[in-house]
């Protein structure tokens, strides 16, 4: 059986961060509540001379005839030595005979817009809809890709922009303001950024909490994705005092490699039989959000289901424009 194989280039030209990719990863998400998803514990390991992790990552989707298997690596100080901190790749199988069927070299890209897609996911069922302020916490290529996802799903007018390295932020902020064309601004303090937000992306690998509890304020929601390892931890388990609301993307993963492992710890957390899941959101069959008031919290470790699901979706659309080649 012939397997066949995409390059970066083939599949940025298949799949870009649209309203259609969204929609993808949305389907994919609420299928955890609506269908059997097979989906199996993240396979962890880190590397920790080099400053680096490795995640395996799967699910089978009934509603898909394939499935894929992600090898994810991140070595965050790849960028001081000119080389990316995430690359990696998918394969594809066939879900009724086991037979490889493709390929997916795409260095870490399909990952990178199925979590920006997921965060557009979370802004649209727990963000207030007239949220317009937006503040992204950190510089890398995730956070670029947040606020073009909170762009397409909210009425974003303005942004801000935190980072570690100020310069890095400042490009950021000015190469997203022309390509957005709304006001985007690089900020020194996050203690003054958060109080103006509307909604907040988190975006770092950080290992001590960056956003504290006294910043919070009724009616805002909060994306932390940057903790997805059991070693990170962005948001202080403070703030789960003053959450309205506090939904996991998959609670098994959130109390192990979340923000939640953290409040647990402290215990800050609330009791976890009674946390939602996005995919509970999503198909209504928990509250989000319930007033303008509410602060909301969704934490997003990433899924082997949203894997399968972009590997599906830029597979066919690869196929559809004849990429790749077949071996």
């Amino acid at each position: 059986m012939a397997v066949r194989v995409l390059t970066e280039a083939e599949l940025k030209a298949a799949v870009t961060l649209t309203p259609e990719s969204i929609a993808c990863i949305e389907q994919a998400i609420a299928a955890l509540s609506l269908r059997s998803v097979v989906m199996p514990p993240v396979l962890s390991m880190e590397i920790p001379e080099h400053n680096g992790e490795v995640d395996v990552k799967t699910a089978y989707v009934p509603c898909l005839d394939s499935f894929a298997i992600k090898v994810s690596p991140g070595f965050f100080d790849n960028p001081s030595i000119g080389l990316p901190s995430l690359n990696g790749l998918m394969v594809v199988f066939s879900a009724k005979t086991g037979l490889v069927e493709a390929l997916l070299m795409d260095n870490g890209y399909l990952t990178d817009i199925r979590t920006a897609c997921a965060g557009a996911v979370a802004a649209r069922f727990l963000a207030r809809p007239d949220a317009h302020n937006a503040l992204i916490v950190g510089t890398g290529v995730q956070a670029r890709l947040q606020l073009q996802a909170l762009c397409q799903v909210l009425p974003i007018k303005s942004a801000e922009v935190w980072g570690r390295c100020k310069d890095k932020a400042a490009r950021l902020a000015q190469d997203l303001g022309q390509k957005l064309s709304i006001t985007i601004q690089a900020v020194d303090d996050l203690s003054l950024a958060v109080p103006r937000a509307d909604v907040v992306v988190t975006t770092t690998p950080s290992r001590s909490p960056l956003l504290q509890a006294e910043w919070l304020r009724p009616g805002q929601h909060i994306t932390a994705m940057g903790s997805d390892a059991n070693y990170k931890n962005e948001i202080d388990p403070a703030c789960f005092n003053h959450l309205s609301r506090y939904v996991a993307d998959r609670r098994t993963q959130t109390m192990t490699r979340g923000e939640l492992r953290t409040a647990l710890a402290y215990g800050n957390a609330p009791a976890t039989e009674d946390i939602p899941e996005l995919s509970e959101i999503i198909t209504g069959h928990r509250d989000g959000r319930v007033s303008a008031a509410d602060i909301t919290l969704c934490d997003l470790t990433g899924m082997g289901v949203q894997d399968t699901a972009i590997a599906a979706f830029a597979r066919e659309r690869a196929e559809k424009e004849g990429a790749g080649i077949l071996i």
